[in-house]
């Protein structure tokens, strides 16, 4: 109080007693309001990390206000392979150096196990496999880990190849018109219609029928963009988040939930209401199936990039532990990344690699003839042949490089740690600039051409591996991985036995993209494409 009245000596005599008294709770709130927007603002600074001036409360977060794919370039050219920035008042370490990046996610894993957390997400989504947090991250991982293998793969592909029959059909009727056509659209009727049956064991027609529900509501939720004015209110004081999530009401969140949850509700009661002996081969019903569960696989077997996985080693085998549940939140949780996460980032692959194929025909006639002669050998792709397709293999890997959905992901610090020299303070989070990397020219020459035969074994052999990141790496790398790159597989293969993919007046070169969630293209891929005639 002395000091309150010290204070208020500073002001004139005939100020009345409430007005200074109010001129001075406004100086110290004002005070406060700026110590708060500019204290966390030293972290970086003392970590040795160089990093551009943050601005009071919103750090550098206008950095990306067109998206992190061109932010995260201007940040490492200008700062090194190492630096760093504030989104609002939360430090974040970019890290593009392969051999650290394979520290912080293979050799040191247990101090950067969490994905970047993120208070914004509510149930189910907060459920799922993607955001949950330590043990109970690794235990839903290990029950999962089984459903994604080669083995459960092998039984999706005949609901992939229903799917593509859809597909074949609705691209012969552009090929027919001659008329040029949005790919990225089309295509994510596709990955909708692969993710309704392979998900959910149900048909949906998205093509035919663009206002169904799944891809309106997939739409819904991939319109998110940091920079509406809500989200910039949680970044900036995200100790406002729980309490304004439970007394604003969101319409678009609500309407999201409503429809998501009450479908999957709906057929996890369908399934228990059936008889015993009938038979589903989808995720839903492997999640059902594992649900509750005594065989436990351990972290050093998550790690799907490099097939850790597979039985090829002893630790590979599930052991027997105490029983192990999925509760309904962690079901839904799955069910709900599934369908959101799968849509947009398999369709944008595959309208990346069409627009690469339309621009480079002669990789693409490579393709052709290699499509052809599989058809000779093979009535029709499954997940044991599509592996002999060695240049489809390329080309789709070689598109991955250059436009990488997932082209940033992040890890929290848990404790204080030394990486390769470099001090990484506790509580910051490490980010990974994955599509930044695929383009750096030490390891990748030439790395605005598209050249398929970066990815011969050979080629391989001689890169860090840590400098191709498209599903991540490590026991926290995509779970759905196989999933994918066989419906990708599969669907270019359908494709381009039939169909040429050309480009067109309205055909965008180069692409613009959009990177604030999952890098994909801005306006669409407008393409044109025609019946296969034979080659020679």
């Amino acid at each position: 109080m002395e000091a309150l009245t010290d204070f208020l000596k500073l002001f004139p005599l005939q100020a009345s007693n409430g007005t200074a008294i109010s001129i001075a709770l406004f100086m110290v709130f004002t005070a406060l309001l700026y110590w708060y927007s500019v204290f966390p603002y030293s972290q970086l600074e003392r970590a040795g990390i160089r990093h551009p001036k943050p601005s009071p409360f919103f750090g550098n977060m206008f950095l990306f206000r067109k998206g992190f794919w061109d932010g995260h370039k201007e940040l490492i050219n200008k700062y090194g392979r190492v630096c760093g920035y504030y989104l609002g008042r939360r430090p974040v370490i970019l890290v593009a150096e392969p051999d650290m990046i394979k520290q912080i996610l293979v050799k040191d894993f247990s101090n950067f196990t969490n994905r970047m957390h993120l208070r914004l997400s509510t149930k189910p989504i907060s459920e799922s496999v993607l955001l949950l947090r330590d043990e109970r991250w690794k235990h839903v991982r290990s029950i999962l880990t089984p459903t994604f293998s080669a083995a459960k793969m092998k039984e999706m592909a005949p609901l992939i190849n229903t799917a593509a029959d859809t597909l074949v059909e609705n691209l012969e009727v552009y090929a027919d018109s001659g008329q040029s056509f949005d790919i990225h659209q089309c295509l994510g009727c596709f990955t909708m219609d692969v993710i309704a049956s392979v998900a959910f064991g149900t048909q949906v027609d998205s093509q035919k029928n663009p206002e169904n529900p799944f891809v309106k509501h997939a739409k819904i939720f991939f319109s998110f963009t940091l920079f509406r004015p809500l989200l910039l209110v949680f970044i900036v004081f995200p100790f406002l988040i729980d309490p304004l999530v439970r007394i604003v009401p969101n319409k678009r969140r609500d309407q999201l939930n409503n429809f998501f949850i009450g479908f999957i509700k709906n057929m996890i009661k369908q399934r228990e209401e059936q008889p015993p002996n009938e038979f589903h081969r989808d995720f839903l019903q492997l999640m059902l199936d594992v649900r509750s569960t005594n065989e436990y696989v351990g972290v050093e077997n998550f790690d799907v990039v490099n097939h850790a996985d597979e039985g090829g080693s002893s630790n590979a085998t599930p052991k027997k532990t105490q029983k192990r549940m999925l509760t309904e939140d962690e079901i839904m949780g799955q069910a709900f990344i599934f369908l959101l996460a799968g849509y947009e980032t398999t369709s944008s692959t595959l309208a990346f690699a069409a627009y690469l194929l339309a621009i480079h025909q002669d990789c693409q006639e490579k393709l052709q003839r290699e499509v052809d002669e599989f058809y000779a050998r093979h009535d029709a792709p499954d997940y044991n042949n599509v592996q002999e397709l060695q240049y489809l293999d390329m080309v789709i890997s070689e598109t991955l490089r250059m436009y990488p959905p997932g082209f940033r992901f992040a890890r929290d610090v848990a404790k204080d740690w030394n990486v390769n020299g470099h001090f990484i303070p506790a509580g910051a989070t490490i980010e990974i600039p994955a599509g930044y990397i695929h383009y750096d020219p030490e390891y990748w020459p030439e790395p605005e051409k598209f050249i398929p035969e970066r990815f011969t074994t050979e080629a391989k052999s001689q890169r860090h591996p840590f400098t191709y990141l498209p599903f991540g790496a490590g026991p926290r790398s995509c779970i759905a991985m196989r999933l994918a790159l066989l419906e990708a597989k599969i669907a270019m293969i359908r494709a381009v036995q039939k169909f040429t993919f050309q480009t067109c007046p309205e055909t965008k070169i180069p692409l613009e993209l959009k990177s604030n969630t999952t890098l994909g293209p801005k306006n669409g891929i407008i393409i044109k494409i025609a019946q296969r005639t034979q080659l020679s």
